[in-house]
């Protein structure tokens, strides 16, 4: 279950960073890029753990409302699950052209 938040809130990060605090990248790239501790992050800002806690649940809290929002992820996850559907299907022989086609113009759907 962490590795699942860990990589959903990496993957949130990487399409919304530009829209957080350099103070909020900067705590979430040494959280979740970097591994620190929050007293690690804490001892290099000179601020107390809690307040590199608040900090990152505030701004993990922001990128899930953004993703809420603009679908930016889901749209990504559902196309790549989509393309290695069709990929498995071509690879098996299983899927006619016209099966193809209609599933590649369905993809246009996430753009």
């Amino acid at each position: 279950m962490l590795l699942e938040k860990t990589t959903r809130m990496n993957f949130l990060f990487d399409f919304y960073q530009a829209l957080l605090t350099e103070k909020q990248r900067s705590y979430m790239e040494l959280y979740y890029l970097n591994d620190l501790s929050l007293g690690e992050i804490a001892e290099q800002y000179g601020v107390s753990r809690q307040a590199v806690y608040d900090n990152i649940r505030r701004t993990e809290a922001m990128l899930e409302e953004y993703e809420e929002k603009l679908q930016l992820f889901g749209k990504f996850r559902d196309r790549r699950e989509a393309i290695e559907s069709l990929t498995d299907d071509i690879r098996a022989g299983g899927a006619a052209p016209e099966s193809i086609i209609g599933r590649l113009e369905d993809l246009k759907q996430y753009d």
